[in-house]
């Protein structure tokens, strides 16, 4: 099956041409190698696709007749994509004591003594 069918048909995008402008854009890959959308889909081959903001890394199993309901997905392509990493709480990051609530003004002479005493200044 071709990789652009493929792609479609286990539903990594919404459509073929979409699947082709992103084979073309370099967005998807076998192995290591950027191939065409008429390139053939061999059972047991990595392909990773960026989807929006993730990629996803499927190994293909097999190639569906045509596009399969998402619950049939697992019989064609297994998804080996690591979780993705949960994001910093705001704030959490950045220094907490360079950070002076939004209204506080300019600091004071002993406050900018006590910022330059701790960085070393």
């Amino acid at each position: 099956m071709r990789l652009d069918q493929w792609l479609w048909c286990v539903r990594v995008y919404k459509s073929r041409s979409i699947a082709v402008e992103a084979i073309r854009a370099g967005h998807v890959r076998i192995g290591d190698a950027e191939p065409k959308p008429a390139r053939e889909v061999h059972p047991g081959e990595l392909v990773s696709a960026r989807a929006g903001d993730r990629v996803r890394i499927l190994k293909a199993l097999g190639a569906p007749r045509s596009r399969v309901a998402a619950k049939d997905v697992p019989q064609y392509a297994e998804d080996l994509t690591p979780p993705p990493v949960p994001a910093l709480p705001p704030g959490l990051g950045e220094p907490q004591l360079l950070r002076r609530p939004r209204g506080a003004g300019r600091p004071t002479k002993r406050e900018r003594r006590q910022i330059d005493g701790f960085l070393g200044g």
